[in-house]
């Protein structure tokens, strides 16, 4: 892609669709605010696709994978071969969100950037590998500056695809060894946070573990240093291929104009990492659920933002999202097939 493409402007939400939608769910039978964050969500997706009454019929997912260099540094309760196992398994259709993709009627696609064993030619992955995964962070930078906008790129690209058949929601999910503390360490930054604030699991990390995980990315931030005002070379310096793609596709699909919908843990960091980028992005964000990593819910504090749902998931793979798609169904179809009290003959409520 030009690379001027990551400079432009957020298509901006309706705001006069936005008032009419509003107007259309006090009109509705039943008490105003009844519905909850459903009302929100018909009334928010109105004013992305620019239509009173919304509708979600086209679902894209796609699944970014990458392997991180940091993983040599013993982060993840798994080796990591399981990352190119993963992807093979995605491939066969037997991963959680296949099954959740199945289910919702959405389509699904697998982009492998770059595994540190080989992938081979699989159905359903598209291969934009870049490298054998990033650099270890604890020694080096991640990515250098071109891997890092090409990632971006990437990101940016499935949005056009995604543009072109008319997708009404997009959702990113991601799958990359060791990428919570690839994740951890870019929220830390931005934040200037100690990654004992934010610091989890993972694949199911004990507890020494985790502490050897903090101790890993803390030495990391103060190796390199880099500023909390600067989100592009914190990418870099301690992103995944994966994550850079994620960021790449939650900036083009505000520039496009595709709502989005966000995943767990990693994904929000994505999300963040975004607006820290380009603030406007966030118009087009809904969030998914509140992950059961420990740091996710300063994440969600620091986007100003609450989540649909709290399920105790922390799987990835978009998995939370796309267990949210039937919420946002339902918040469509309530706000364009309830009756009003007018059509209804119902008497409203009593100034």
């Amino acid at each position: 892609m030009n690379p001027t493409w990551l400079e432009q402007a957020c298509l901006p939400l309706n705001n006069d669709i936005m008032i009419q939608a509003t107007k259309h769910q006090t009109q509705l039978t039943k008490p105003p605010g009844a519905l909850g964050q459903l009302e929100e969500i018909a009334i928010k997706l109105a004013a992305m696709q620019s239509k009173k009454l919304p509708e979600v019929n086209t679902v894209q997912i796609t699944v970014f994978a990458g392997d991180h260099g940091i993983a040599n540094q013993g982060v993840s309760a798994f080796p990591q071969a399981v990352t190119v196992e993963m992807i093979k398994n995605f491939s066969r259709g037997g991963a959680a969100i296949n099954v959740l993709a199945k289910m919702n009627n959405a389509q699904l696609d697998v982009v492998n950037l770059g595994t540190a064993f080989p992938a081979d030619n699989l159905d359903g992955v598209i291969d934009k590998s870049i490298s054998d995964g990033t650099k270890d962070f604890s020694q080096q930078a991640a990515m250098s500056e071109e891997e890092c906008m090409t990632a971006l790129s990437v990101g940016a690209e499935i949005i056009d695809t995604a543009y072109d058949n008319k997708t009404d929601l997009f959702i990113a999910g991601e799958m990359g060894i060791a990428n919570t503390s690839s994740a951890t360490a870019i929220a830390c930054a931005l934040l200037n946070k100690k990654a004992e604030e934010l610091v989890g699991p993972g694949t199911g990390l004990d507890k020494d573990g985790i502490s050897r995980k903090a101790d890993v990315i803390n030495n990391a931030l103060s190796l390199h240093n880099v500023s909390k005002d600067d989100p592009v070379k914190i990418l870099e310096t301690f992103g995944g291929f994966e994550i850079a793609a994620i960021v790449g596709s939650y900036i083009h699909c505000a520039q496009l104009g595709i709502p989005v919908l966000i995943d767990g843990f990693i994904s929000s960091i994505a999300a963040l990492l975004s607006v820290k980028i380009k603030p406007c992005v966030k118009d087009w964000f809904i969030f998914a659920h509140v992950s059961a990593e420990p740091g996710h819910k300063i994440i969600m504090q620091a986007l100003n933002t609450k989540p649909l749902l709290d399920l105790g998931m922390r799987l990835g793979e978009g998995s939370g999202a796309a267990v949210a798609i039937p919420l946002i169904k339902a918040a469509c179809t309530l706000h364009s097939q309830m009756a009003t009290f007018v059509e209804a003959g119902v008497s409203e409520k009593s100034a």
